[in-house]
């Protein structure tokens, strides 16, 4: 066997377990059972809450009705991508929680497909809340909107969104508060297809002073090499008589314009 039929086999081998892995259904029920890195707010006044954990996660509360909801990520070319979800909960208005393995016993269940993950509610409910955690960009927070109403977004402790160009929130319209060292972002009403928060540590602000002064000082110092280049140049153009401006004599008038 040659050098490019072992690669081509290693191709189809890394095609096969990715397949496998992401492919259509591929979410265990060790994978939905898993406990969640801290409690979910199940108590919580807003339709959705979700809070930013510092291991790049996030774990989401949603009011949710009707059979069923679908999580995704958009892609940027206009498609979508499946949420990769675990630790997943419903829990109904008595307060009763289901695991993501009694949810499907229940007469629900979780599909992946290649674009999408569907939650199915357990049968006979109108209402509830569904929870669950999935991945995050490092100090950039962006999701759907998949459900329309009143958002809470909690960031990790001491981070911040207040400093122009490295913290933005969007869509506009929102409070801010922190409480005990964490930002708390709200919105009363949210109907956008979807909300970004970027972020930022705040012990970075000595850093982006840091940055600015430097840049500054690079500005600063562009500036003035490339006026002495000019000065320099002007007086190079004078001491050849480049630049030495010849009076016209006016002699008034041609003959007979007189």
């Amino acid at each position: 066997m040659n050098r490019r039929h072992l690669l081509a086999l290693v191709g189809l081998a890394c095609l096969s377990l990715t397949a496998g892995c992401f492919g259509p259904g591929a979410i265990s029920g060790d994978q939905l059972d898993q406990e969640p890195a801290e409690p979910y707010a199940w108590d919580t006044e807003r339709d959705v809450h979700i809070a930013v954990q510092t291991d790049s996660s996030f774990r989401a509360v949603y009011n949710v009705s009707g059979e069923s909801i679908e999580l995704f990520r958009r892609d940027g070319f206009g498609g979508r991508n499946p949420l990769n979800v675990r630790a997943v909960r419903y829990r109904y208005p008595n307060g009763t929680v289901l695991t993501g393995s009694e949810l499907e016993a229940r007469g629900g269940g979780v599909d992946r497909t290649r674009e999408v993950v569907t939650v199915a509610f357990p049968n006979g409910t109108e209402t509830g809340q569904l929870a669950f955690t999935a991945g995050a960009t490092p100090k950039r927070f962006s999701l759907p909107v998949f459900v329309e109403g009143s958002y809470e977004v909690v960031l990790p402790p001491n981070r911040r969104v207040d400093l122009p160009v490295f913290g933005t929130v969007s869509p506009r319209g929102s409070s801010r508060e922190v409480i005990d060292g964490q930002t708390h972002i709200r919105w009363e009403e949210v109907t956008s297809r979807g909300i970004t928060v970027q972020y930022y540590l705040q012990r970075d602000i000595p850093i982006f002073g840091a940055i600015a002064a430097v840049s500054m000082v690079i500005g600063f110092g562009g500036a003035y090499y490339y006026k002495r280049q000019i000065d320099r140049l002007r007086e190079m153009r004078e001491e050849m008589g480049l630049d030495v401006e010849v009076e016209e004599k006016d002699d008034g008038p041609p003959p007979g314009m007189r």
